[in-house]
């Protein structure tokens, strides 16, 4: 579902609604923030966290102009999932600098070995970056965009209730695999609802 105009707050209203609005985003994501490994998460973004992210952006650089409002939408609108996939930034994350840049070194294309699966079916692996290309052979990003399009029988699976999903990453400098359960499952099925 791709957000309008009109599904965005003047910056008058937004001043208003942010402290709710926020605190309101920061409980959605929590559900769409998926570890794959201690340094490897997913964050799946849907229409609320875009509206978020270009209202923010709204606040911040004083846009009210309409023709710089449409440029904002067109901008994100794009990582909104469609109803047959899902859109997510995939971050390697290190909390000390050293150790960031050597596992980076050793993990050029792991944003193409990022997948999800749906029962015992084949994985899906993302594709990666169609903005632009952020690794290189020899070293990674530590930031990706990633969509993971669903054929139309995982996405009937995974919306019944008792599909299983789950997502991994088959490099070998982080192999790794999780169930994806409870409410973040839930989360994710309803980027697939009708």
């Amino acid at each position: 579902m791709a957000l309008n105009r009109q599904d965005l707050w003047s910056l008058e209203e937004y001043a208003v609604k942010r402290p709710s609005f926020r605190e309101q985003v920061i409980a959605h994501k929590k559900n769409r923030q998926i570890a794959l490994d201690p340094h490897a998460t997913l964050y799946f973004e849907d229409a609320m966290t875009m509206q978020y992210q270009i209202q923010e952006m709204l606040r911040v650089e004083r846009i009210f102009n309409p023709e710089e409002i449409e440029e904002e939408l067109a901008a994100y609108n794009p990582l909104i999932p469609d109803g047959s996939n899902f859109k997510a930034t995939f971050m390697i994350e290190y909390g000390d600098v050293d150790e960031r840049k050597a596992a980076l070194a050793r993990m050029g294309g792991i944003e193409e070995t990022v997948w999800v699966r749906v029962g015992d079916g084949e994985k899906i692996f993302a594709i990666a970056n169609e903005d632009m290309d952020r690794s290189r052979e020899d070293k990674a990003a530590a930031v990706h965009f990633l969509r993971f399009e669903l054929p139309a029988s995982a996405k009937a699976n995974l919306l019944e209730e008792s599909a299983v999903l789950s997502m991994g990453i088959d490099h070998e400098a982080l192999p790794c695999e999780i169930a994806v359960e409870g409410a973040s499952k839930e989360s994710l099925q309803a980027d697939l609802a009708p």
